[in-house]
């Protein structure tokens, strides 16, 4: 059995493993051969000499009175007390004994069903270590070429040696890819299957997926300086993120949109143009509804069960609504408060509205008989 440890070694090498588990692994394959070749209930154990590499199998046998009615139905896994006695004078019923056992004796199918449970072994300790290890990465960027776009436009790249699928629920509206194309989502699933083995799932409008752009694109924001509290997406068509700085002399917004809006258009162009609007974070709730709602200039903010009731002018209430409504959806998905607005009258209408009311006044008849002498 050299050879096989040599191979397990080879093997082991090959695919990454550490020595440690493709140890375990040879042993679970050798026991799993023992149960499936001598005795499904039986008990094994493995030594493995680590100078010579050879391994030992044992098997298990227990001491009972020469009269148990198992010796007779199951005489590989009992002995009488008798014939332990003539091994090791000192044993007691209720001992455990170990018998050498060799699975050459066993002839060719021992030697297949062992390679068979060696390969199957080291597979799953493969895809127990590439499982952990993309386990590790989930809500991280990574990227990779397009393989194939099937007919439900669900998008399959190649991530290193596994292969992941970006649903069509997960890619933002209006994408469109391009086999060899290379492309960039948010890892955010890892399974295995005993069939098809490890597969990933990742996003691009996750609001996760915006915030490691950021993360990439502004070293502030990498160093720790500056620090996303919160973001909200409606993927392809805006976003907002709620930025704050652990130091004073970091003004949060001003490096994240970066000179010019530079780094800012950069994730943008990541994101199928998406309009990001970056705003400071405040841990008072009222101050927070109110800069959410930029670019709307807001009057006053109270909060209500749960509810944020704003006060604004007139002239800015589809500022804060927005195109169909997308700005204070977003400010309530990243507030998380439901957002009422009041509303109220400007100067400039208040003003108007009294002007017409002194013209419409009606004119007093004495004055009248006044100005016409009568």
């Amino acid at each position: 059995m050299e050879k096989i440890i040599d191979i397990i070694d080879s093997i082991a090498h090959e695919k990454g493993l550490p020595p440690e588990s493709a140890k375990e692994a040879f042993k679970t394959a050798i026991l799993q051969t023992a149960k499936r070749v001598i005795c499904e209930d039986c008990d094994f154990e493995v030594e493995i000499n680590e100078k010579s590499k050879h391994y030992t199998l044992y098997q298990k046998i227990t001491v009972v009175e020469s009269n148990d009615p198992r010796l007779a139905r199951e005489p590989e896994k009992y002995i009488s007390v008798e014939e332990a006695k003539e091994i090791d004078p000192d044993v007691e019923i209720g001992d455990e004994m170990t018998s050498e056992v060799n699975l050459e004796d066993y002839g060719r199918s021992a030697a297949a069903a062992l390679y068979h449970e060696i390969e199957y072994h080291i597979q799953r300790f493969v895809e127990e270590q590439m499982f952990n290890k993309y386990k590790a990465m989930v809500g991280t960027i990574v990227s990779g070429p397009v393989t194939r776009v099937d007919s439900e436009q669900n998008t399959y790249i190649e991530i290193d040696e596994v292969r992941a699928v970006l649903p069509k629920r997960n890619r933002i509206k209006g994408e469109s890819f391009r086999v060899g194309e290379t492309i960039k989502g948010i890892l955010r699933y890892v399974g295995i299957d005993k069939k098809f083995g490890i597969h990933l799932e990742i996003s691009r409008t996750m609001p996760k997926f915006l915030e490691e752009l950021l993360r990439k694109e502004v070293p502030e924001i990498a160093d720790g300086l500056v620090v996303i509290e919160k973001s909200a997406r409606i993927p392809g068509e805006r976003a907002k993120v709620a930025l704050s700085a652990t130091s004073p002399r970091v003004d949060p917004v001003g490096a994240t949109v970066g000179v010019r809006g530079v780094r800012i258009n950069a994730v943008s162009q990541e994101l199928h143009g998406e309009n990001i609007d970056c705003i400071e974070y405040s841990p008072i709730p009222e101050i927070f509804v109110a800069r959410s709602l930029s670019p709307a200039i807001i009057s006053s903010v109270k909060i209500e069960d749960g509810k944020a009731i704003v006060t604004l002018p007139s002239d800015q209430k589809s500022k804060a609504i927005g195109k169909s409504g997308i700005n204070i959806r977003l400010a309530s998905m990243l507030t998380g408060y439901q957002i009422e607005l009041n509303e109220i009258a400007t100067t400039s209408t208040a003003n108007t509205q009294n002007s017409s009311q002194e013209e419409e006044k009606p004119t007093n008849p004495d004055a009248l008989k006044a100005l016409f002498g009568e």
